[in-house]
């Protein structure tokens, strides 16, 4: 192990500075990513600490929160600007995406434009027709060149010093999430000792099974929704619908929908396509948090109801 290996782990800047004319840059670095790799090992502690409802409710209230402000705000948001909310506001959602240890908001929104604007092609890292199912799916942000942030497509958002600071320091968040778990743990293991949880068994599944989970959930639209479910609109790329990977994702499932017109705050185009993303957007609008939602189109929904693969179900009578 190098310093320098050490210090990718707390800096994110330090592979910045030797971007250029770095050779093998595809292959995936093992010694960077070991925290990435121990977070899965941890999840196997789950048959050490046991389990709680506490606990238990606690890591799938953390997958909830942390999952809409990656889908409703690193990408809908950040990646898309497919509605408009204060500066305050934009930090605070970008910390609560952050927790989610997917990194900071300005490498997760210029891989997704990149993608955008080469989806399916050779240079998209993260395309199973490309690459394979694995390198789409995690393969691809464990390499050299995955881990560097694509500054020339979110030069817009980087004029924002507190996002470049959760760019380049995206362990923090996490790590202070993490501790926050197992104090909390420690709290009511020694005063609430009725709920049957410990310090370890919260940080195990508050943090470790949530965020894993949370991970997995998020990278399945980059693999599976380009190999499983239907396509309504002729895209250039292979991007589906899976109603499933909608259920996992708050609504990110509708990618054949969100790949025709990325523009929509709304992925799940009509009411039968499940996107409670959008449904608490809308209540944030309601509330003066975000507004200018932008919406689909009329010809878009006019011809999608007219794909053949599209057939609205009954309603209850």
């Amino acid at each position: 192990m190098t310093i320098r290996n050490i210090l990718q782990w707390f800096d994110g800047d330090v592979r910045s500075r030797r971007r250029m004319g770095r050779q093998n840059g595809h292959r995936i670095e093992w010694m960077r990513c070991l925290p990435f790799f121990l977070l899965h090992a941890g999840c196997f502690a789950v048959f050490l600490v046991g389990w709680s409802w506490f606990a238990v409710t606690t890591a799938v209230v953390l997958y909830l929160v942390r999952m809409f402000a990656i889908t409703g705000f690193y990408h809908r948001y950040f990646s898309h600007k497919t509605f408009k909310t204060s500066r305050a506001a934009q930090f605070a959602f970008a910390v609560i995406g952050n927790s989610a240890a997917q990194r900071g908001p300005l490498w997760w929104a210029g891989w997704h434009r990149h993608h955008h604007a080469h989806s399916d092609k050779a240079v998209d890292m993260h395309s199973p027709m490309q690459h394979g199912l694995f390198r789409s799916h995690v393969g691809w942000f464990l390499t050299g060149d995955g881990f560097l942030t694509k500054t020339e497509r979110v030069r817009d958002l980087s004029r924002f010093p507190e996002l470049r600071f959760l760019d380049r320091f995206d362990w923090i968040v996490p790590t202070l999430l993490g501790v926050s778990i197992f104090a909390l743990g420690w709290i009511l293991e020694v005063f609430a000792p009725s709920l049957g949880t410990t310090a370890w068994q919260m940080f195990v599944w508050g943090f470790v099974v949530s965020t894993v989970v949370l991970f997995h959930a998020t990278f399945s639209i980059n693999s599976l929704a380009h190999l499983l479910g239907k396509r309504r609109f002729e895209t250039r790329d292979t991007s589906r619908n899976h109603w499933f990977l909608a259920l996992l994702t708050l609504g990110e499932g509708w990618h054949n929908n969100h790949h025709y017109y990325p523009a929509s705050t709304r992925q799940g185009f009509y009411w039968w396509e499940y996107d409670p993303c959008y449904w608490v957007l809308r209540g944030l609008a309601f509330l003066g948090i975000v507004w200018d939602l932008q919406p689909v189109p009329e010809r878009i929904l006019e011809q999608g109801r007219n794909s053949k693969q599209t057939r609205p179900p009954r309603r209850a009578a």
